[in-house]
């Protein structure tokens, strides 16, 4: 048997409505517990063994859910924001409405972004102790060179002064004033790879993550399609602990 929970909050949780407007349901006689007609909302059911429905339509409980996206520039990552449009609101076919973006992507970044309602399993990937890395595309304005996959491995003074931990560079290509590279962190300061580059004399033209330790973006999304994550990817986000040696 899993825990009980008051019907209020089931069907709350499952976005039916207030618990204001739940009660008056059950007084209306429109919520059902395994056939019979429930007029008290504070009764308490088993999530995983009891049918309730609302209007005779089945309603399942779902604890937890977990998302995928590919965030598009322009949106935030945030639950609401009354200017600007959020991940969360991306998301319309959720059961839930407790969703949150696990960590943050800038507003002009794009990529990889995890929406779930477990902040179990957001504080095990966000912690610091996790040594979880994020790895992110970019295209650089300036070339980039051996020098710079250096200064990246042993850590970057910013300009203000703050020391990055090291980080993981790869060149994939440069052009006359131009390069895309590969650069994998181990931390998430504000606007950090940005700021890296910064420091090298050098402007992120675009940015896109691309990987959260073992999980990595389905490239088959476009920016704004989401989907749920499988069991294995969600196995492999909170199972991972990335202490790659990089000097």
């Amino acid at each position: 048997m899993s825990e009980m929970i008051r019907l209020d909050k089931y069907l709350c949780d499952m976005q039916i409505g207030s618990r204001k407007e739940i009660k008056e349901l059950a007084k209306k006689g429109r919520i059902k517990v395994n056939d019979l007609i429930v007029k008290s909302t504070d009764l308490k059911v088993d999530p995983e063994a009891d049918c309730i429905l609302v209007d005779n339509r089945l309603i399942r409980y779902v604890k937890f859910e977990y998302y995928m996206m590919n965030k598009p520039q322009g949106v935030i990552s945030a639950t609401k924001d009354e200017q600007e449009m959020t991940v969360v609101e991306l998301i319309k076919d959720h059961s839930r409405k407790d969703l949150f973006p696990v960590g943050r992507l800038d507003k002009d970044t794009e990529g990889l972004m995890v929406i779930t309602n477990d902040g179990e399993m957001a504080h095990r990937v966000l912690s610091p102790s996790k040594h979880i890395s994020k790895t992110y595309f970019a295209r650089i304005e300036g070339v980039v060179t051996q020098k710079d996959v250096e200064r990246f491995a042993t850590g970057i003074e910013l300009l203000d002064g703050t020391m990055t931990k090291p980080a993981k560079l790869v060149i994939l290509k440069t052009g006359e004033n131009t390069s895309e590279i590969e650069v994998k962190i181990y931390e998430g300061k504000y606007h950090q790879i940005k700021r890296m580059f910064a420091a090298c004399g050098k402007h992120v033209d675009f940015l896109k993550r691309i990987a959260m330790g073992g999980l990595t973006l389905d490239e088959s999304l476009k920016p704004g399609e989401y989907r749920r994550l499988t069991e294995e990817e969600l196995k492999m986000m909170t199972d991972s602990s990335d202490n790659e040696v990089l000097f």
